[in-house]
């Protein structure tokens, strides 16, 4: 039997378990008990790694003796029927007061039933977002950690050992309860399809307005990154558009097929929003928009349909690009403001406290989305923490204001060309439909009551409405005070 000298384990050694074990063994005062199903992988990381604190075990028995108590483990296996499998198996080896870490992509409402399944031996079940790929994994990820307030207490300084750090502050908090940590990544990821389809969009207008090649357009994302865009999406982007393909000699962006995969997170938090009534059109159409990229035989049968007559071309290259730069911040802006809305919206859902300024601070390293802007975020929060949409705090409101002609005249200009900018120009009829005094809502009221009986309220007078239809002059009916 191996005595219990480890005070953290992680269950399941693919790249992203072995990696944030190997983080976890560098920090000071970790010593970490590894286990895999396939005992492979362990003895592989054992043999590569000589050096690290690892406990090797074979059994699920052999790593519950290895903790020292209370014991945690985090479990970085394929979400779904694996978490599951995984989480059955430790709880009959672990004791009550003991902590299961789901470190894997899990959907929330999967983590709030398995964490009230688990309460009830007495053993504690947290849900943590980990953000930051396989490269995070190994050298600092940003963590969103769920799960109740005693776990925290253990968790807290091993989490805070191995997160990244973004000025002086390591990037974890407990977000909250149950579901709460990944909730709150799977709004991360969210953000991250709007990010990424913004920066294609800005990419793909650049390059049809202007023919500037894949490097040349390198260039202009490597100068956004010192202004307010500066992030890690622009910076890689750059990156991506340099690259030359070693087969063919040609950019490497046109030899990569034009159709983008997914793996969930997006359209969950599509699907959320909608039952929690949250527009995040943005967000949407990026999920969609990869949807429609992997539609190839569409596609091509829509390849001959009519589009503009004339060919696009721009006139004044230099204020065309400047106007694409501007056009793609004020639409990250909408799409965090989005994002944060849904936060809000869950988190009064499902009763969790969840503190919007440090959820800004802990995506500022490690996570993908991490920028710069995200403290301006923060800030906004801190002045006003029950901001009723992130957009309206005076830095934002202002950032939009010198934006939106630029903003318009690049989506005006995509429209005319025939070339797709949805996420920009959703984006911007979000703006424009918050703002607008009045929406054809009214209209959509009186046809749900005309051929529903749905009823409507009016501006005059309370309570709830029903009109009988006939002809130009109608009666109503009151269904009664609203109060």
């Amino acid at each position: 039997m191996v005595d219990a000298t480890a005070n953290i384990g992680v269950v399941g050694l693919a790249v992203m378990g072995s990696n944030l074990a190997r983080n976890l063994a560098s920090r000071e005062g970790n010593t970490v008990a590894i286990f895999n199903r396939s005992h492979e992988k362990t003895d592989t990381l054992l043999s590569e790694h000589p050096e690290a604190k690892f406990v090797g075990t074979t059994t699920y028995e052999e790593f519950a003796a290895s903790l020292t108590k209370p014991r945690a483990a985090i479990v970085m296996v394929q979400a779904g029927n694996g978490t599951d499998a995984v989480i059955e198996e430790l709880t009959k080896v672990f004791e009550p007061g003991d902590i299961i870490v789901d470190g894997g992509n899990s959907l929330f409402t999967d983590t709030i039933r398995r964490e009230k399944a688990v309460r009830e031996t007495g053993i504690n079940f947290v849900g943590a977002g980990i953000s930051g790929g396989e490269e995070g994994a190994l050298l600092g990820p940003s963590i969103m950690p769920g799960g109740s307030d005693e776990s925290w207490v253990t968790l807290g300084p091993i989490l805070e050992s191995i997160a990244a750090v973004a000025e002086g502050e390591p990037c974890v908090t407990h977000v909250g309860h149950d579901g709460a940590g990944h909730f709150v990544k799977m709004i991360h990821n969210g953000i991250e399809y709007a990010d990424m389809q913004l920066i294609g969009e800005a990419y793909d207008l650049i390059r049809r307005g202007t023919g500037k090649s894949p490097a040349e357009i390198a260039e202009i994302f490597t100068a956004w990154n010192t202004t307010e865009l500066e992030s890690y999406l622009i910076e890689i982007t750059a990156e991506v558009l340099k690259q030359v393909d070693a087969k063919t000699g040609k950019p490497l962006v046109d030899v990569i097929l034009d159709q983008a995969g997914a793996k969930g997170t997006g359209a969950w938090t599509v699907q959320t929003a909608l039952d929690l009534g949250i527009p995040v059109s943005g967000i949407a159409e990026a999920v969609f928009a990869r949807s429609l990229s992997s539609k190839p035989a569409q596609r091509a049968a829509a390849a001959d349909l009519p589009g503009p007559d004339e060919a696009w071309t721009v006139e004044d290259t230099d204020a065309f690009i400047e106007d694409v730069r501007l056009a793609l911040y004020a639409s990250k802006i909408i799409a965090y403001s989005q994002g944060f809305d849904e936060i809000v919206a869950g988190a009064e859902q499902y009763d969790w406290d969840i503190h919007k300024g440090d959820i800004a601070k802990i995506w500022r390293g490690g996570c993908i989305i991490r920028a710069q802007f995200l403290n301006r975020i923060t800030e906004a929060y801190a002045d006003d923490a029950g901001l009723v949409a992130l957009l309206t705090a005076p830095y934002f409101r202002d950032a939009i204001a010198g934006a939106q002609d630029s903003w318009r005249r690049v989506v005006s200009t995509a429209a005319a060309a025939g070339i797709p900018a949805p996420a920009f120009s959703s984006s911007l009829s979000y703006y424009d439909g918050l703002r607008a005094d009045r929406l054809p809502a009214a209209l959509t009221q009186g046809l749900r009551d005309f051929f529903g009986a749905h009823t409507y309220k009016r501006v005059d007078m309370d309570g709830t409405f029903h009109t009988l239809w006939s002809g130009d002059r109608t009666e109503i009916e009151s269904e009664g005070s609203s109060h």
